[in-house]
């Protein structure tokens, strides 16, 4: 193979002076190394509640409210904390029921008719400790209680103390944030990249910390006016710093891996194709050598082949080995 000599570009010295020369004929070289490095790259997305965490308050009944506990919205309550002290005709009328099945059945056995009367109360969404309440004392209580199925705030709120409501109205919506969803947008050309990601970090505009995700799901439909797709993860939210509607950076990496790597000041793209310097045998020799890369970052490309551990190759003064190359029909 031919050898490309730098020492020979003696057409230059017509139009540059001595320093120049120097300048230009001060080759760097670097050699081919391997790194342990793990691929990141960073997407930006939103925070939305967990929809599987999101529960709404309908009583199965109708009825007033006596004392309203949940009154504010956005309020924190804990699961099983009672949110509203209630009157309703229909509960007291099911509780009247029961006691006189028991009465009943102590007279003449029917367990049958009490378990009716039971499921009745049970499916009216009266709590069996109510019911074993009402059970002890014999007597029907005036007053129910309507109370959180899970903790979390109080997104929406539907009724004021003294008011009456019916029957499938929503009272309260209660969000849960202990886990939240983060929804990042994802160019089509970015998505076969996402599928190798395995590790997700949120960091939030104006929260200290990063928080760890876990893919979820890829939504199977793109936006067509963007041509993005959604990606989902959840992100644990014990601290209750991620809050709905926030915006965030989302870096995305797989595990660390091996490359055989070099800067991308060493190697030039031509023709679709990516070439390298290497070093001669002699001092001043160069030669072009086709290699097959890919990116790591925006400094770094990954050698898949042409080049081993500890090759070395040109650095720097790309451009002019190249023209050189061009004229003696290297490649």
């Amino acid at each position: 193979m031919r050898k490309l000599l730098l020492l020979i570009i003696t057409t230059l010295t017509l139009m540059a002076t001595e320093v120049t020369l120097e300048q230009l004929f001060s080759v760097q070289t670097v050699k081919v190394k391997a790194e342990s490095r793990a691929i990141e790259t960073k997407n930006f997305g939103y925070v939305k509640a967990d929809e599987s965490r999101v529960y709404e308050v309908v009583p199965r009944f109708g009825g007033y409210i006596m004392t309203l506990y949940a009154d504010k919205q956005f309020q924190k309550v804990v699961k099983g904390q009672r949110l509203a002290k209630v009157y309703s005709p229909e509960v007291y009328q099911a509780q009247e029921d029961y006691i006189n099945a028991i009465n009943y059945d102590k007279k003449r056995s029917n367990p049958g008719m009490v378990q009716s009367a039971k499921d009745k109360l049970l499916l009216l969404d009266v709590p069996e400790r109510e019911i074993r309440a009402i059970k002890k004392s014999g007597k029907a209580q005036k007053y129910t209680y309507i109370y959180a199925p899970s903790s979390g705030y109080l997104f929406e709120k539907s009724v004021n103390n003294r008011g009456s409501f019916s029957t499938k109205q929503k009272l309260f919506t209660i969000v849960n944030l202990d886990k939240v969803w983060v929804e990042a947008k994802l160019y089509q050309k970015d998505l076969y990249k996402y599928a190798k990601l395995s590790e997700f970090r949120v960091q939030a505009v104006g929260v200290e910390k990063s928080v760890k995700a876990k893919r979820e799901q890829l939504y199977p439909s793109l936006n067509p006016k963007e041509a993005t797709a959604t990606l989902r993860l959840v992100a644990n939210n014990k601290e209750g710093k991620l809050l709905p509607g926030m915006y965030t950076t989302i870096t995305a990496s797989n595990k660390a891996k091996a490359y055989l790597t070099l800067p991308t000041t060493a190697v030039i793209r031509k023709n679709g194709q990516f070439y390298v310097f290497g070093v001669g045998e002699f001092e001043g020799e160069y030669e072009p050598m086709l290699v097959d890369v890919t990116p790591l970052d925006n400094n770094t490309y990954i050698i898949k082949s042409g080049l081993n551990e500890g090759d070395e190759v040109v650095n720097n003064a790309l451009f002019m080995m190249d023209s050189d190359a061009q004229i003696n029909g290297l490649y």
